[in-house]
């Protein structure tokens, strides 16, 4: 069976199915394929099932810091069964209507590229579908958890993102390898559900080691007083499970071993291109798939194959990926259709300024463009203000005991933002303000006329322009 698509998108993630819909408003015709669920890693096992796991955690801290309001033990088994509604108990009925709906044409199956413009696909029932793109093919297919070669790991079935996120029962000791967003999350999430030693080996020296310092310190800190165990500079040198769901050990370089009812890997991600055909149009097997500023792959010289999302390695965040995959919808429309395309909102220029990204922990951790380390590595003249979130009224008024802090990074020539960094609880809602102000290029002196409203948190925006010295 062959058919015939203006574009095929493959993946049917968050930005497989922005793609989709991007070029069907340009008027092109649309296939998106999917091998597992449409809607992807984020809606499943990652972004919607860890929220929905972390947000009973940050509610019991919020009302512990308000006197006269208290908050019961949390019911784990309820918090997982609402987890799966959010996920739609895995079960993607829905999303493939939005996709019939765009009108795309959903193709379940395992997709790989089979020369230029053409993907094969393997569809469940065993047979091949051949599918031919007039314009375009688009990857999307995302990513999947790293594991390090750590003699015996891998043999020890250890839960990832994937695994974490879709647990059915919370365990009584759970070890993290890692220190970085998801690690992080996850630790405090099964903590709080009820796990009882919940330990986290880091081979850095401190949490979220990508960001300003004081974040990884005020979430250290926080674990520290729930009771999560953090080991800076150590790493597993072997691990041990003799039988399979069974205790886990995990050595160490110095000190006795840790022994666990489970073992969470978070050392980061890989580009999903293993598998898709890429050594048939005389790209490497596997990595990540270089792009330009349109998401048009740079090592394919008739131009015809895209790449958006974490598969293109420029910033693994869902948002940035929606966001190309938009983008990426309107220029291959527009080249279809034979307009200009190199229109500034046909280029990708957000990332270069640095994505926007919240870790949902207590406190929350939020942060959008260059850290005060990054903007001096680049070469920028930088100011750096800081200002103790807990000094601002509006964070005093949400509970006792309120601790945070927030960063600006100046770019001392322009005299703008180029970078924002916020520490404590509930500062997730300051975020976009700050994303306007870096990718803006606001500068700080029409900034200053930004009034923020009294009694909020945001007022940390007149704090830190003082500090500045406006």
């Amino acid at each position: 069976m062959s058919d015939e698509f203006d574009v095929i998108v493959v993946g049917a993630g968050p930005a497989g199915e922005n793609v989709a819909d991007r070029v069907v408003r340009g008027g092109l015709t649309a296939a998106i394929v999917e091998p597992r669920l449409a809607g992807g890693e984020c809606s499943y096992w990652a972004c919607v099932p860890s929220k929905a796991l972390l947000r009973p955690v940050d509610l019991v801290a919020e009302v512990g810091r308000v006197p006269g309001l208290s908050i019961g033990p949390i019911d784990a088994g309820a918090v997982l069964a609402r987890r799966d509604e959010a996920v739609s108990h895995y079960d993607d009925a829905g999303q493939v209507r939005w996709i019939e709906g765009v009108p795309a044409e959903f193709v379940r199956g395992r997709g790989r590229l089979d020369g230029a413009r053409r993907v094969r696909v393997s569809v469940p029932d065993g047979s091949e579908r051949v599918l031919t793109a007039r314009h375009a093919v688009v990857l999307a297919t995302g990513s999947t958890a790293a594991v390090p070669p750590v003699p015996g790991l891998r043999e020890a079935a250890p839960w990832t993102s994937h695994e974490v996120t879709a647990a059915t029962s919370v365990p009584e000791r759970l070890t993290v390898i890692g220190g970085g967003v998801v690690a992080c999350e996850m630790a405090q999430a099964m903590h709080g559900l009820g796990a009882r030693q919940t330990t986290v080996l880091v081979r850095g020296d401190r949490l979220l080691d990508r960001m300003e310092p004081f974040a990884g310190e005020l979430l250290a800190e926080s674990f520290a007083d729930a009771g999560i165990e953090v080991r800076t500079h150590t790493e597993a040198v072997r691990v041990e499970r003799p039988e399979p769901g069974g205790k886990v050990t995990v050595h160490l370089p110095d000190g006795p071993p840790i022994e666990s009812d489970e073992l969470l890997v978070a050392t980061g991600r890989v580009p999903a291109t293993t598998g898709i055909g890429l050594e048939t149009i005389g790209l490497p097997g596997k990595g990540t798939v270089e792009v330009d500023d349109s998401m048009r792959a740079t090592a394919v010289g008739d131009g015809w194959l895209y790449a958006v999302g974490d598969v293109n390695g420029r910033a693994l965040l869902t948002h940035m990926g929606k966001y190309q995959a938009r983008l990426c919808g309107d220029v291959i429309a527009a080249r279809a259709r034979g307009e200009r395309d190199d229109l500034p909102s046909l280029r990708d220029t957000a990332d270069a300024y640095g994505p926007p990204q919240v870790v949902f922990t207590d406190p929350q951790i939020c942060s959008v463009g260059r850290t005060e380390a990054a903007a001096r590595a680049a070469g920028f003249q930088v100011r750096a203000v800081e200002y103790d979130l807990g000094s601002v009224t509006g964070a005093y008024l949400l509970g006792d005991g309120y601790r945070g802090r927030a960063k600006m990074v100046v770019d001392e020539e322009r005299r703008v933002p180029l970078g924002v960094t916020f520490a404590g609880p509930g500062v997730a809602e300051l975020l976009h303000s700050a994303t306007i102000a870096v990718t803006g290029e606001v500068p700080l002196d029409r900034l200053w006329h930004a009034v923020p409203a009294f009694p909020t948190v945001s007022e940390v925006w007149l704090r830190l322009l003082e500090a500045y010295g406006l």
